[in-house]
């Protein structure tokens, strides 16, 4: 009951060749989605430490402000300031004090949303600091185009090109007759028996007949085909340009961090002066406690932008990591 197909127009070549391009896409696929979970977890992770390091920051600043008050207090007792500098400080603890269960809430749903991406339930999970965290001080510039071929959407988009190539044809045999080799009928093809195969196939081809019933819907099938395979092109360009702005994108944001990082720490260290500096004359009678109040908040302010903008150059790595296709 066997038969065999003469595979003389490539048909059964182009469509096996076409199902390996379509295994090879569904890999790529399946490397990208890997690929997005890694760079997904590790965000998370991140995120999450620095989480806490701003609740460190806050507590720190809770202590700061409680130290205030009773300063204050102390003061006003002495006659060196009033009840409204008083009110002001525990307006702000109490300000404070809502940013840090705002931050614990969030650290819990982090929690959860890595618990989740593992697959796990709900738990707290062991973790350094943020500023434990080692990454490269360098990274690689002028990215070469060839790097961008390692990306699984590039390689999966490629695929398609591939297959649509194959698929096109397919189609484009479809315009020749089929032969087929079987044990009890022999050499035959839908209109019947062939007595001769060679002498049928050099007349057939030399005088190029087509299947005359099926004309109408080959020339469809090819012109369909040829349009998914322009498709395919355009999309595999799309998918060059688009992988190719991200890394660019990421390195961006890699080197605008760094420098951010430089301002922060340049920032802080001469805001901490201006505390001191003024909790110093505030105790002699020689600065108002509206400048103390306004160069806490400024230096509390300036600690938490620090902590972001050390997560984004951390962010960024991940983003780089995921731009190169893993």
């Amino acid at each position: 009951t066997a038969s065999w197909e003469v595979d003389i127009f490539g048909r059964k070549h182009n469509t096996k060749e076409g199902a390996k391009a379509a295994l090879a896409s569904a890999e790529a696929y399946q490397q990208a989605v890997q690929t997005q979970l890694i760079a997904t977890i590790a965000d998370a992770y991140y995120t999450l430490l620095m989480l806490d390091e701003q609740l460190d920051i806050s507590k720190r600043t809770l202590n700061t402000w409680e130290e205030n008050i009773r300063t204050l207090s102390a003061l006003k007792r002495a006659g060196k300031t009033n009840e409204a500098a008083v009110l002001q400080a525990k307006a702000n603890k109490v300000n404070v004090e809502a940013s840090i269960l705002t931050l614990e809430k969030q650290i819990i749903e982090q929690e959860n949303s890595l618990s989740a991406l593992l697959g796990l339930v709900p738990q707290e999970f062991e973790r350094n600091e943020l500023s434990e965290q080692i990454f490269p001080d360098t990274l690689l510039m002028g990215l070469p185009l060839s790097s961008l071929v390692n990306r699984p959407d590039v390689r999966q988009a490629e695929y398609k090109l591939v297959e649509a190539f194959y698929a096109t044809n397919v189609a484009r045999s479809y315009f020749y007759p089929t032969i087929t080799l079987s044990g009890s009928v022999g050499w035959s093809r839908n209109e019947g028996v062939i007595i001769n195969p060679g002498d049928w196939i050099f007349n057939a081809v030399g005088s190029l007949v087509q299947p005359i019933f099926n004309q109408g819907k080959n020339k469809a099938r090819m012109k369909i085909s040829e349009s998914q395979r322009q498709e395919a092109l355009l999309n595999f360009k799309q998918t060059l340009l688009d992988a190719g702005t991200e890394a660019n994108n990421a390195l961006i944001s890699w080197q605008t961090a760094r420098k951010r990082l430089d301002s922060d720490k340049l920032q802080i260290m001469y805001l901490k002066g201006a505390v001191l500096n003024t909790q110093l004359l505030m105790k002699n009678g020689q600065a108002d406690y509206l400048e103390v109040l306004t160069a806490q908040k400024n230096l509390l302010q300036a600690e938490l932008t620090e902590t972001n903008d050390r997560y984004l150059e951390i962010q960024s790595v991940i983003m780089l990591y995921h731009a190169l296709g893993g």
